[in-house]
C-alpha cells in the first residue's frame, strides 16, 4: 500500500487541488468514495482508512478502491507531465501525436509540416526512438501528394535503425557496469575499473567513436564516479576525466540539446577535482555548471542543491566554514517540494559535519533531522554515504558528552555493519571505530603513545587521504590537541594528507 502514498507525495498543493477537480468530473455516481479515500491518504489517518470498508468484511471493495485511483492518479501525472513539461523532446513528441491525427483525419499539407519540425528536433536531440517512429509515420503516408519521396526517407529510416542499435549497445553496456558496481558495493567484488571498462566495450562491440557523445561522457563517467567513490580514491578514474575535458573543448559552450548531460559532466569534473583536494581547479566547472543552470528553469531546480553542496564543500575546505554554512543553510531554507528527497539529505548531512567539525551544538539539532530509516538511507543514498551518517552519529554524541548514547550507537553500528565492513574488506572502519570506543571508555588513552601512534597511522594509507575519511581521522586528534577537528583537519589538508 506503500505507492498510493508516494505518488500522492509528488502533488503539490495546487496538484492536489487540480486532481480532486479531475476526479469530481470523473465521478458519475454520488456514492464514490475515492475523494474520502485521498483525504484519509493525505492525512495518515489508519484509523479512519479502516472505517471506510471493514477490510475483513469487504477486502475486494477496499482494494478495488484502493486501485481505481492509484491509476487515476496515473493517468493524472501523466496529461500533466505531458502539458507542463516545455522541452524539445515533448514538443517533438506533441507534434508527432498531432501530426498523426491530422493525416489520419487528411490534413495533408500541415500534417507535414508537423512531422518535418518534429523530426528536425529529434534529430538534434538525438531521439533515435522517437525519430523511428516519425519516419515510420511518414514512410506510411508517403503514397500521399506532398509526401516526401519514398527512397529519400527509406534511406534515413535505415539510418536511424543504426542509430538505434549503437544507442541499445551503449544502453546495455551501462546498464551491465551498473550491475557490476552494485556488486563492488555490496559484495565487495574486486574490479580493476580500466579493465572492466575495456571487457565491456568489446563484449557489446561498441567503437571509439560511438563513446564520443555527450550520453556516453555522461555514462561513463557515472560509473567512474561511483567506482571512485566506492574505492575512495580519485585518482583511479583521472584517465576518464582527462578524456572528458578533451572531449568537452571540442563541445560548443552551450548546447541546449544535451544541457542534462553538460551539466551533469561539470558536476563530475567539479566533485572529481574537489574529491582530489585540487579546490582551485573545481571552482570554474562550478561556475559553468550555474551558468548553464540559469538557462533553464527545469535543469537549475534539478542541480541547483547538487552545486550548493560542491560549492559549500569547496568553502569548508579552504577555511571558510563560517560561508560554507551559511550557504547550506540558505540552500536548506529555499528548499521546495520539487527538490529530490536524497539532495536535501545530502545537504543536511553536510551541514550536520560543518558544525560539528566546528565544535557548534546545532550539528546536534541537525542529527535530529536526519530522520529516516537506515534501510532507506542505503537504498536512496548507498551504504558509503549511510555507514558515514552513522559514524557522525557517533562522534557529535560523543563530541557533546552524550557518552552512553554514543556507545549505544556503537553496539547498533557493529551489529548492523559489521559483518558487511568485514566482506567489503573494510576494517579500518572497524579499527576507526574503536578507537573511537577506547577514547570513550577512558579519556586519558589519547596522551598514551601506542593510541596515537594507532591514530595517526590512519593517515598513511592512501584509501584514508579523502577528505570526508580526513575528517573522521581529525576528530581523533583533536582530542588530544584541544584544538576543534576543523582547524586539525585544514592543517592535514595543507600538509598534502
Amino acid at each position: 500500500m506503500e505507492s498510493l502514498p508516494e505518488l500522492i507525495n509528488l502533488l503539490n498543493n495546487t496538484d492536489k487541488k487540480l486532481f480532486r477537480q479531475f476526479l469530481q468530473r470523473k465521478n458519475k455516481r454520488g456514492d464514490v468514495k475515492n475523494l474520502q479515500l485521498l483525504d484519509l491518504i493525505e492525512t495518515d489517518d489508519i484509523d479512519n482508512l479502516k472505517k471506510l470498508y471493514d477490510p475483513k468484511k469487504n477486502n475486494d471493495a477496499y482494494y478495488a478502491l484502493h486501485k481505481r485511483l492509484q491509476d487515476n492518479l496515473l493517468l493524472f501525472l501523466s496529461q500533466k507531465t505531458f502539458e507542463s513539461n516545455h522541452s524539445d523532446t515533448y514538443d517533438a513528441l506533441r507534434l508527432l501525436v498531432v501530426g498523426r491525427f491530422l493525416l489520419e483525419n487528411h490534413v495533408v499539407k500541415i500534417a507535414f509540416k508537423c512531422l518535418d519540425k518534429a523530426e528536425r528536433l529529434a534529430e538534434q536531440l538525438e531521439q533515435f526512438n522517437l525519430l523511428n517512429e516519425l519516419l515510420q509515420l511518414k514512410v506510411q503516408y508517403a503514397h500521399l501528394p506532398g509526401a516526401e519521396n519514398l527512397e529519400a526517407l527509406t534511406a534515413r529510416f535505415l539510418q536511424n535503425q543504426l542509430h538505434m542499435q549503437r544507442e541499445a549497445k551503449l544502453n546495455m553496456a551501462y546498464a551491465f557496469l551498473r550491475q557490476e558496481l552494485q556488486e563492488i558495493h555490496l559484495n565487495g567484488k574486486i574490479v580493476n575499473l580500466t579493465t572492466l571498462m575495456i571487457t565491456t566495450i568489446r563484449k557489446f562491440k561498441i567503437s571509439g567513436q560511438d563513446l564520443m557523445t555527450y550520453k556516453s561522457i555522461y555514462q561513463i563517467l557515472f560509473i567512474a564516479n561511483e567506482y571512485a567513490a566506492i574505492q575512495q580514491n580519485y585518482g583511479l578514474i583521472e584517465r576518464y576525466i582527462n578524456r572528458t575535458d578533451q572531449f568537452m573543448q571540442g563541445q560548443p559552450d552551450k548546447n541546449q540539446s544535451y544541457l542534462f548531460y553538460h551539466i551533469s559532466i561539470l558536476y563530475f569534473l567539479a566533485n572529481f577535482h574537489l574529491r582530489r583536494k585540487n579546490f582551485e581547479g573545481s571552482a570554474p566547472y562550478l561556475k559553468q555548471m550555474m551558468d548553464l543552470m540559469l538557462t533553464d528553469s527545469h535543469y537549475y531546480a534539478l542541480f541547483y542543491l547538487r552545486h550548493q553542496l560542491l560549492a559549500a564543500l569547496n568553502l569548508f575546505f579552504t577555511g571558510f566554514a563560517d560561508d560554507a554554512i551559511a550557504l547550506l543553510q540558505k540552500s536548506l531554507s529555499n528548499t521546495k517540494h520539487r527538490f529530490k528527497p536524497e539532495d536535501i539529505e545530502d545537504i543536511r548531512i553536510c551541514l550536520t559535519m560543518f558544525l560539528a567539525l566546528c565544535n557548534d551544538r546545532g550539528s546536534l539539532k541537525q542529527l535530529t533531522l536526519l530522520t529516516r530509516a537506515d534501510a532507506w538511507y542505503e537504498r536512496k543514498m548507498g551504504m558509503l554515504w549511510t555507514i558515514r551518517k552513522n559514524l557522525m552519529e557517533i562522534l557529535v554524541q560523543a563530541q557533546f558528552s552524550n557518552i552512553e548514547l554514543a556507545t549505544s550507537r556503537i553496539s547498533s553500528f557493529r551489529r548492523r555493519y559489521k559483518k558487511y565492513l568485514l566482506k567489503t574488506s573494510e576494517e579500518r572502519v572497524l579499527l576507526f571505530l574503536k578507537l573511537v570506543e577506547k577514547h570513550l571508555l577512558k579519556p586519558d588513552v589519547t596522551s598514551e603513545t601506542g593510541y596515537r601512534k594507532a591514530v595517526l597511522d590512519l593517515l598513511g594509507g592512501i584509501e584514508n587521504s579523502d577528505i570526508f575519511t580526513l575528517s573522521f581521522i581529525a576528530w581523533l586528534i583533536a582530542r588530544w590537541e584541544k584544538k576543534t577537528a576543523y582547524k586539525v583537519l585544514l592543517t592535514l589538508i595543507e600538509d598534502g594528507n
